[in-house]
């Protein structure tokens, strides 16, 4: 079906704007920016030239000019005066909603995406606005639809990695944006795995990054992931000292350990093993934990025994999924 021919639902536009559909439909209510067409006479369709005007409210309200305002403008009931009278781009998403990378439609206002998910870019357009109500019904209607591999994978490492080039590459501009935004994306993956908390005991797997390592949002996507298949999780977070991180794997026993390394210079692969020849559990009956070395700072030579490299959150869950299908490790205590 064309959009240009049957034109789109307020969903899908909401979804390519970064705002939530409660966002459209109240600038449709108050400020007669709906769409020119309705199927059957009721579902609102929206057509090319509506989105047009819907990227312009999203570029004005963006810069600080209030809704309102922002609407005369757009249906032409205020001259033009009033983009003289309002100083536009103070901020430096400002500039870039309305020139460069972020002029196409369905943009990340400036953000270097690529080529990526209509959501990635919405979620881009949210973040550079600031925008917290609508990056999190985003993401939670990401994870819903297409669920927590995809989500990760397609939308919140993308629109992630863009925000960081971006400030790496303006004079730490946008600092704000990849902190809210790495907000809502932890938020987002805490929510996900305490909604599928699973109930039976059995030995967890520990997650942790490694001393002196504080990157703990790839951590949190693999509590969600594992939640989501059902298999229990404790989280430690970033920068556990080895000591503490000892004293955890003795006391909960785990089947798998998972060490997380941003960077080589956090990366210790005597830890590593270390973790793997901790032994726990009943005399006669004791027992060692798979390690996981994940994170791109544990590149180089192929792990020892007792350890393994996945290649990215997929293959981390099916490594750790197959774990607990084996009886050994499935046992209840």
């Amino acid at each position: 079906m064309s959009e240009a021919t049957h034109g789109v639902t307020t969903g899908a536009v909401a979804r390519r704007l970064g705002v939530s559909p409660t966002t459209v439909r109240s600038w449709e209510q108050r400020y007669g920016i709906g769409p020119a067409v309705r199927a059957s006479g009721r579902h609102r369709r929206w057509m090319p030239q509506d989105i047009a005007l819907l990227e312009e409210m999203c570029r004005l309200t963006a810069t600080g000019v209030p809704p309102g305002e922002a609407a005369r403008v757009v249906l032409g009931q205020q001259p033009d005066t009033l983009r003289e009278e309002t100083p536009l781009p103070s901020a430096p998403e400002a500039d870039e909603v309305s020139q460069g990378e972020g002029r196409e439609p369905g943009s990340g206002n400036g953000l270097p995406l690529g080529d990526v998910r209509q959501e990635c870019r919405g979620l881009a357009r949210a973040a550079v606005r600031l925008d917290a109500p609508s990056m999190e019904a985003l993401l939670q209607q990401v994870i819903d639809e297409h669920g927590l591999v995809a989500a990760w994978e397609e939308v919140m490492v993308p629109t992630l990695h863009a925000v960081g080039r971006k400030w790496e590459s303006s004079d730490d501009r946008y600092v704000e944006v990849e902190h809210l935004l790495s907000w809502q994306v932890s938020t987002a993956l805490r929510r996900a795995a305490v909604a599928k908390a699973p109930t039976a005991k059995r030995p967890p797997v520990v997650l942790a990054c490694v001393p002196s390592e504080a990157h703990t949002l790839p951590l949190e996507a693999l509590a969600a992931g594992l939640a989501e298949r059902g298999l229990p999780v404790r989280m430690f977070g970033g920068a556990v000292p080895a000591e503490a991180l000892d004293a955890a794997v003795r006391r909960s026993g785990p089947a798998v350990v998972v060490l997380w390394s941003q960077a080589r210079s956090t990366a210790s692969h005597a830890l590593a093993r270390h973790v793997a020849g901790t032994s726990f559990g009943l005399r006669g009956a004791r027992t060692t934990p798979l390690v996981l070395l994940a994170g791109p700072g544990w590149a180089g030579p192929p792990p020892g025994d007792g350890l393994l490299r996945p290649g990215g959150l997929r293959e981390a869950l099916d490594v750790i999924s197959t774990v607990y299908r084996d009886p050994v490790h499935a046992t209840e205590v």
